[in-house]
């Protein structure tokens, strides 16, 4: 099933140019969108779906610093100040709520991790404290096990997969820009090295800049164009119950997380547990990848599936030129792996006895898209003027959305940027720089 997503009206015809053409209708697309149309940028978004359909209506709804790699956390930082004025800039609710979020363990290696990631992070400004047993027991009860500690980010919280990405694509509209809906791009228009607009099913749209922010379909789309961009998808599964009653915002665990919904529901997953699927794309990335496989393999199940024979990484896909795969696949909607459901409802019920029985709404696949070091990729693009990636967000993209969105429109526009991109260029995963692997 795919989660349920607020929709928004489309502009049915595409415009004959724009001065940006955005690619991906999830968070990021969606929050540049809109910060390019407030600086009164005219901006044509295309989406093959619909706003949200993917990979941004499918997370935790997590906004965070704590446990953030030293190299997202200044762009974390302008996150959460954009989360903090978006409602009342757009006017929409995006459910964002500084609630505070709490993670225990019981596996003193795990505290360790903890331990030695707070003095950094509070150097950086981080609002993070250091838990005792007792503390964190106060928080999340000790049921069928021991913890040892936890840690509490006061400042960190969390928004809506469901309200976030529509409410900014909304605001965009108000300002000018102009949101089409099913209409997918299927390659760009280049000429003498420079993006000059970007074909899609419903025409040609000529634009001297573009932005690719499209998840798990960006290496596809622009192998199309000779760019090497090394991406891997990754299955994961998340559960999401009835309203029920009220155990926390924001909590996790080595083996499990909850988070309330606005409707009193919750969204429960386990951080880490995945399937990678054996895919043309990924053979053809396994070098990149293999040092992050090795690093995570007690996490990962490996397997041949769909993804095999249909959508962005399928034999298919690699082997020829194909536009009408956009138009094929309008939703990437992977089943939920019901191994990994069963798996969530037990660690859950076990710390939290309450909740068995609780009913359950459903259950969703997603696809991660990653990069070979688990930091998304954020930059212009060298063979081509005028063209930004934004893209690999790894598991991070819906929290650091709005920042990430921002940072591409100041890439787009050559303004000053509010931090350093360099962390975040594409050319490091492709031209044998050295990857220090992201350890949370």
């Amino acid at each position: 099933m795919s989660p349920e997503v607020n929709r928004i009206a489309s502009s049915e015809r595409v415009p004959s140019a724009a001065d940006v053409v955005i690619v991906g209708g999830g968070i990021i697309g969606t929050a540049a969108a809109y910060f390019l149309a407030k600086q009164g940028v005219s901006v044509a978004l295309v989406e093959k779906g619909y706003i949200s359909c993917e990979q941004s209506s499918r997370n935790w709804g997590w906004c965070r610093q704590q446990n953030r790699d030293a190299r997202e956390l200044p762009l974390s930082h302008v996150s959460m100040a954009l989360w903090d004025s978006l409602a009342g800039e757009i006017g929409q609710d995006l459910g964002f709520r500084r609630c505070g979020q709490f993670y225990a363990t019981d596996n003193p290696a795990v505290m360790a991790q903890w331990d030695s990631w707070g003095p950094m992070g509070r150097e950086l400004g981080v609002d993070t404290r250091n838990l005792t047993r007792a503390e964190i027991a106060e928080h999340i009860p000790e049921a069928g096990r021991t913890w040892v500690g936890g840690v509490h980010s006061a400042g960190d919280g969390k928004a809506e997969p469901a309200l976030a990405a529509p409410a900014l694509a909304s605001g965009a509209q108000a300002l000018g820009a102009t949101i089409h809906q099913h209409c997918a791009a299927r390659e760009l228009d280049i000429s003498n090295g420079r993006v000059t607009g970007v074909h899609t099913e419903k025409g040609l749209i000529k634009a001297s800049a573009v932005l690719v922010c499209a998840g798990a379909w960006a290496a596809r789309f622009l192998r199309a164009h000779q760019i090497s961009f090394p991406q891997a998808g990754v299955r994961q599964t998340a559960v999401r119950t009835v309203p029920t009653m009220d155990l926390g915002n924001c909590l996790y665990s080595p083996d499990f997380t909850i988070t309330r919904r606005l409707d009193g529901s919750y969204t429960m997953a386990i951080s880490g547990k995945a399937t990678i699927d054996i895919t043309p794309q990924g053979l053809r990335y396994s070098r990149e990848f293999l040092p992050q496989f090795q690093k995570r393999l007690k996490n990962v199940r490996i397997a041949v599936g769909a993804s095999f024979t249909s959508g962005p990484e399928s034999l298919g896909s690699w082997l020829k030129i194909d536009n009408g795969i956009y138009e094929r696949n309008r939703v990437l909607d992977p089943k939920p792996q019901q191994w990994l459901v069963r798996r969530i409802q037990q660690n859950v019920q076990k710390t939290f006895p309450q909740l068995r029985g609780v009913g359950i709404v459903g259950a969703w696949g997603s696809l991660v898209d990653c990069t070979p070091d688990a930091v998304p990729v954020i930059s212009k693009v060298d063979q081509v003027s005028g063209l930004v990636l934004a893209a690999g967000c790894s598991g991070h993209g819906f929290g650091m959305g709005p920042g990430i969105g921002y940072l591409s429109a100041q890439l787009l526009r050559d303004d000053e940027p509010c931090v350093d991109p360099t962390p975040f260029r594409l050319s490091r995963l492709v031209d044998g720089s050295p990857l220090n692997i992201a350890a949370i």
